[in-house]
């Protein structure tokens, strides 16, 4: 626990104002391909089905875009507005490291796979904001502020 301590500290010490406009660019493609998942959710289950690694059933299948649709839409809101933006980071790793072993893979690895890709770049970006944080422009930071100053 002290080692992600120092790496949470690094981070805050270490954090550039462009990461911040990068943060939130990131969470509004996060929250848009929730968005995407909520509105297409059929051709999403086929794809799905299609893939099914796992053996998933087709209400297993269902249930979890429905889950993953609702962590992208949160999360992508959080990490936009950087409320709790290592918290809503890593929600969103497990779903992304699926994507891009387990589906965006099965497809092939090839430059004109772009959904991989962009899923890679994506992965390493909630990679870099779960160490950096949410930084100087997020609502965290604001409230760090505003308690500092109401017990000062």
């Amino acid at each position: 626990m002290n080692v992600i301590r120092k790496i949470e500290h690094w981070g805050d010490v270490h954090h550039a104002k462009w990461l911040d406009y990068l943060r939130i660019v990131l969470g509004l493609i996060i929250f848009g391909k929730g968005v995407s998942f909520v509105s297409d959710t059929s051709v999403l289950q086929n794809m799905i089905t299609q893939n099914n690694v796992f053996g998933f059933s087709g209400m297993l299948i269902s249930v979890a875009i429905h889950v993953v649709a609702f962590a992208h839409l949160v999360g992508g809101i959080l990490i936009t507005l950087g409320l709790v933006t290592r918290f809503a980071v890593v929600i969103q790793l497990p779903i992304l490291l699926f994507a891009v072993f387990f589906v965006n893979l099965t497809i092939g690895f090839s430059p004109l796979n772009s959904e991989l890709w962009f899923s890679v770049l994506i992965l390493f970006l909630l990679i870099i904001f779960w160490v950096v944080g949410s930084g100087p422009l997020s609502v965290d930071e604001g409230l760090k502020r505003k308690m500092g100053k109401r017990y000062d």
